[in-house]
C-alpha cells in the first residue's frame, strides 16, 4: 500500500514496478475508471475491452493453465543422508 505526499506524489511498489518493466523516468499516465484509478505506462499495449476480445484472451489463458496443470509431474525427493536422524539429535541433548 503507498501513501499520497503532500506533494501528491505516489510511491510504486518495487514489485509492480518490475512486473511491468516501469523505471525511474518512464511516463505513466493515471486513467479514470468509474470509481477506481487506473495506472498505464506509456507505451504498454493498450487494452482491449471489448467483451469478445477479453473473453478471447480469457480462453487462451485457461487453456495455457490446463496445459501446465496435465503436465506437472509430482516431485519426489530422495532422503539425504546426512550421518544423524532425526531421534538422534533429540537423545543428544542441548547444544552449547
Amino acid at each position: 500500500m503507498s501513501k499520497v505526499t503532500s506533494k501528491l506524489q505516489v510511491a510504486l511498489p518495487k514489485t509492480l514496478a518490475r512486473q511491468y518493466r516501469i523505471a525511474p523516468g518512464d511516463e505513466i499516465l493515471w486513467v479514470a475508471a468509474g470509481d477506481t484509478i487506473r495506472v498505464v505506462p506509456v507505451g504498454s499495449r493498450p487494452r482491449s475491452d471489448t467483451p469478445a476480445a477479453r473473453l478471447h484472451l480469457f480462453d487462451r489463458a485457461t487453456e495455457r493453465q490446463r496445459k501446465r496443470d496435465t503436465s506437472k509431474k509430482p516431485r519426489v525427493r530422495e532422503p539425504k543422508d546426512r550421518g544423524w536422524t532425526r531421534e538422534e539429535l533429540y537423545q543428544r541433548g542441548r547444544s552449547r
